[in-house]
């Protein structure tokens, strides 16, 4: 038998099995986690520095953003993010 997705394009196999969105969502998501705790990391900021930074009054807030698994996030607080790091946000459709 021959494969039928040998030589196609992993997206469209995602695509076709409706998860392109959710799988690209959750691959952005560990992306932006990892950044910002390495970004604290090198800053030398606690949970808690940073909630300031942020001018949030909940720690599970950032532990929400830290969290890889958890795409649920709004523009506010990825700039709130930006801002705290001495960062820009920049968003773009490409």
């Amino acid at each position: 038998m021959k494969n039928k997705h040998i030589g196609s394009n992993f997206d469209d196999f995602l695509k076709q099995k409706g998860l392109l969105e959710a799988t690209s969502a959750a691959a952005i998501k560990k992306v932006i986690a990892f950044q910002v705790q390495q970004l604290m990391g090198e800053k030398h900021l606690t949970k808690k520095a940073m909630t300031e930074r942020m001018r949030i009054k909940i720690r599970i807030h950032l532990d929400r953003l830290l969290d890889p698994n958890n795409v649920s996030v709004t523009l506010l607080t990825l700039e709130r993010t930006a801002q705290a790091l001495g960062k820009r946000l920049e968003v773009q459709f490409v």
